[in-house]
């Protein structure tokens, strides 16, 4: 037995600071889909490498296995409430969210910090959740603005002006 209760340890996880994320990708139809993803990372420069994690029995599965593409956003300090707005599953959820449909036809959020267009290269099965490392094959970034991060379960931002003079 562990000597710590779920619960201890997401309050524990939520001591590690993270930055926020909104995916999407298409569904066999072309339907866009978006999910709010913090337990993103870098993996590699060469080549360009990515990881996420997502929830094994997701509805979104089948869309990000191998060979399929998505479009990773790094939201910005002020977009708390798409982060909030794509936590949970719901129809038409890119009615009255800004965006774009980008060449690849994958959905753009409009005014984000970084987008990575990228190809799932390999799922592996973490816990109750998948792995997906994905190649970027794309990317467009702003680092003008401003990253919404999550820790010790609030959204906040860094004061990048404060940074600079440090």
């Amino acid at each position: 037995m562990a000597p710590f209760t779920s619960q201890e340890l997401r309050k524990g996880f939520a001591s590690f600071a993270t930055g926020v994320t909104v995916i999407t990708c298409l569904d066999e139809d072309r339907n866009h889909h978006g999910i709010t993803i913090s337990s993103f990372n870098t993996v590699s420069l060469e080549p360009p490498l990515i990881l996420w994690s997502l929830k094994q029995y997701s509805r979104l599965m089948p869309w990000v296995e191998v060979g399929k593409k998505h479009l990773i956003h790094v939201l910005e300090r002020n977009q708390e409430d798409l982060a909030m707005h794509f936590a949970t599953v719901k129809q038409d959820q890119f009615v009255n969210v800004g965006h774009q449909v980008a060449d690849s036809g994958l959905c753009q959020i409009d005014d984000c910090v970084a987008y990575y267009e990228c190809e799932t290269i390999s799922v592996h099965t973490g816990g109750d959740h998948n792995i997906i490392v994905a190649k970027v094959i794309n990317l467009k970034n702003h680092p003008e603005k401003e990253p919404l991060i999550f820790a010790r379960s609030k959204f906040v931002g860094l004061d990048f002006a404060e940074l600079k003079t440090s």
